[in-house]
């Protein structure tokens, strides 16, 4: 006598291969748009890096853009969850909250070349400006609410001049400035050149408990 398969366990593993398989996509589009670009990438490029078949491409992507759109919101999520764990890891003390969030941009899964090129394929190409500012702002927005917070909390325990959000701006386009140096000048800017440099910064502004090798007696 044959047992019947509940549907719902029947389903499972064709959800299963079909995420694992948009993942593979995603994973093989942030491939191309390092090396190709933004404008450049496309779905026969991604098939061919994927080792899948276009017609299995189309299936569950049907245009470029939307494989880009998926893309893009998987960078953000990945970088969302990446420095919330890390904030969630880190003791309570305002300066180690902040060398976590600082730390978590370098961090090895999200501080790759393939990702950084690919982020920056997205932030320099006009025509995807308004597909990453409909996608992405709010959690852009929650980082630096959390930053310019923990700025400010460190000035004023610390006796610190300055303005939180101020120092958060600049803290954060420093990072944002070594990232390209990684990318760009991969063969001579290495990631611990690039964390003193984000050190030194921060420093510069809390020169009590940091320093440009990180926190201060650690």
């Amino acid at each position: 006598m044959t047992t019947a398969v509940p549907a719902e366990v029947e389903r499972r593993p064709r959800k299963q291969d079909r995420a694992a398989r948009r993942a593979q996509l995603i994973e093989a589009m942030i491939d191309v748009l390092a090396t190709h670009g933004y404008a450049r990438a496309t779905l026969t490029e991604v098939a061919r890096r994927a080792g899948l078949s276009h017609g299995l491409v189309n299936f569950h992507f049907a245009t470029k853009e939307g494989l880009l759109t998926e893309t893009m919101l998987f960078l953000a999520e990945e970088y969302r969850e990446n420095w919330t764990a890390a904030l969630a890891a880190a003791p309570e003390r305002q300066e180690a909250q902040l060398h976590a969030l600082l730390m978590a941009d370098f961090e090895p899964r999200i501080c790759t070349p393939s990702r950084l090129a690919a982020w920056c394929s997205f932030w320099g190409e006009a025509q995807s400006r308004p597909l990453y500012q409909e996608n992405c702002s709010s959690n852009d927005e929650e980082y630096i609410r959390v930053l310019e917070g923990i700025c400010g909390r460190l000035i004023a325990e610390g006796g610190y001049a300055g303005d939180g959000r101020v120092v958060a701006r600049v803290l954060r386009v420093t990072v944002e400035g070594v990232w390209l140096n990684l990318m760009t000048m991969r063969e001579t800017y290495v990631r611990d050149e690039a964390l003193r440099t984000v050190m030194s910064c921060a420093a510069a502004f809390f020169p009590r408990h940091f320093t440009k090798d990180g926190l201060r007696g650690e």
